[in-house]
């Protein structure tokens, strides 16, 4: 097959099959029975849910099981620009994204197998990684949960190393409930009987109960953020304590503040998991992790040459308040170190709360260029997107594309003296749309 026989594969299976979710387990057990039930022959899973976070908290186990000579893959969703990126297999000199023809054969042995039957193109997709990650030999599997847990396609996992639940915040209300204690609910579905939990940073202490219950109902080993490990910065350090000690090290390379708590989450669960960490690997780890899209740092490419000569850019995929919040303390700090002036570009989709997204950057940014999300049928119109903006007490415009946004900043900015601070950001469908027009997809 040649290059890109995946997508074909996938925008096949696109016109077959409906689009989105269908929280549900049963077509996805019965396709995987068909396929001899690879779930259950996986190499030790660390299973990942929670509303902001998970990536991180996946790219973190990465480095750090790689950094400590082990082989792992990992399962993230959704991808930014190509479907490759949701499949790392694991090898040697670490994990790469899944080749091309290897995938392309595994959806079509997938598809095959569902006889035609109604499923969502996500759940054939889980199966994939399922049947990829069973077939190719590694010392660990990183699972992240697509959308909940409890009815999560991921979530036939019978027996996790670890279940870790990042921080839970309203999102996806219309699938898992409009309040905190109801979608730790649905978080905490991943959690199985016996088997090992970690509890990440909790804003909400309602979540945190929830899932803390649902661990000691289950008899599960459990480690809670705060209570028994913490990280903390000192004097230019990460530190990370559990009851096995300290760890003393370099900051993560993932910028914020939040970025501690996500890396002392992947600690404890990768430990929970039964791996090793020393303080030499942990340390290694932090300075060798990375995540696309989130909160990264455009230094190069097509867009960056349309921007304000000097101009500082950053990208980042949150899209709901709890992750627009984050980024906002990211950056108050960026402007500690290196004042200079916000602009934000924002495109959005319409099951968010955009507004209270938008409110956490009021009395930073200068100005607000509002774009369409055109890789999603779900984007708001930037006009009424502006006005969201607006309604939250942001100075906001609406824009055909962050091209146009770029250009226009180029055009009219006369402080030469201090060029802009610039933050796209709003939708995963945006920042993936940013990085294949600027000739910079993750690799």
């Amino acid at each position: 097959m040649e290059a890109h026989a995946a997508d074909r594969e996938i925008e096949r299976l696109m016109s077959l099959h409906p689009k989105g979710f269908d929280l549900s387990l049963d077509r996805i057990g019965r396709l995987l029975d068909r396929l001899g039930n690879p779930q259950d022959r996986m190499p030790p899973v660390i299973h990942i849910a929670g509303t902001n976070g998970k990536g991180s908290a996946a790219a973190f186990s990465r480095a750090l099981l790689e950094a400590a000579g082990l082989t792992c893959h990992v399962h993230t969703s959704p991808h930014l620009v190509n479907w490759h990126e949701r499949y790392r297999i694991g090898g040697p000199r670490g994990s790469s994204l899944v080749e091309d023809t290897v995938l392309a054969e595994a959806i079509s042995r997938v598809a095959e197998a569902n006889r035609g039957e109604t499923i969502t193109v996500f759940e054939i997709l889980t199966a994939t990684m399922f049947v990829l990650f069973s077939e190719h030999p590694a010392d660990a599997a990183i699972v992240e949960v697509g959308l909940g847990g409890r009815f999560d396609a991921t979530n036939v996992i019978a027996s996790p190393a670890v279940s870790l639940i990042m921080p839970i915040s309203l999102d996806h209300e219309a699938y898992l409930g409009d309040r905190v204690e109801l979608i730790a609910a649905e978080k905490a579905g991943i959690i199985k009987p016996g088997r090992p939990v970690v509890i990440g940073a909790q804003e909400y202490e309602p979540a945190r109960d929830v899932l803390i219950e649902t661990a000691d109902r289950l008899d599960c080993p459990l480690l809670v953020y705060g209570q028994d490990f913490l990280a903390f910065e000192e004097n230019g350090r990460m530190i990370y304590q559990d009851d096995d000690g300290l760890f003393d090290m370099t900051p993560p390379r993932l910028p914020g503040r939040h970025q501690y708590a996500n890396a002392a989450a992947a600690i404890a669960a990768v430990k929970a998991a039964g791996f090793g960490i020393t303080h030499r690997v942990a340390d290694a780890a932090m300075a060798r992790v990375e995540w696309p899209g989130r909160m990264q740092k455009l230094t190069e490419g097509s867009l960056v040459a349309l921007a304000p000569r000097g101009a500082e850019i950053w990208i980042d995929g949150g899209h709901n308040p709890g992750a627009g919040a984050v980024v906002a303390e990211m950056l108050a700090d960026q402007e500690e170190k290196r004042p200079r002036p916000l602009v934000l570009i924002a495109g959005m989709i319409n099951t968010k709360d955009q507004t209270g997204y938008f409110h956490n950057f009021v009395g930073m940014a200068r100005r607000v260029f509002t774009v369409p999300v055109n890789e999603s049928d779900a984007g708001v119109p930037n006009d009424e997107l502006a006005a969201r903006a607006a309604a939250a007490g942001l100075p906001a415009e609406p824009v055909a594309s962050v091209e146009n946004a770029l250009m226009l900043l180029r055009d009219g900015w006369d402080d030469i003296d201090h060029p802009p601070r610039i933050l796209i950001s709003g939708s995963l469908y945006l920042v993936g749309e940013v990085l294949r027009k600027n000739g910079t997809p993750p690799a």
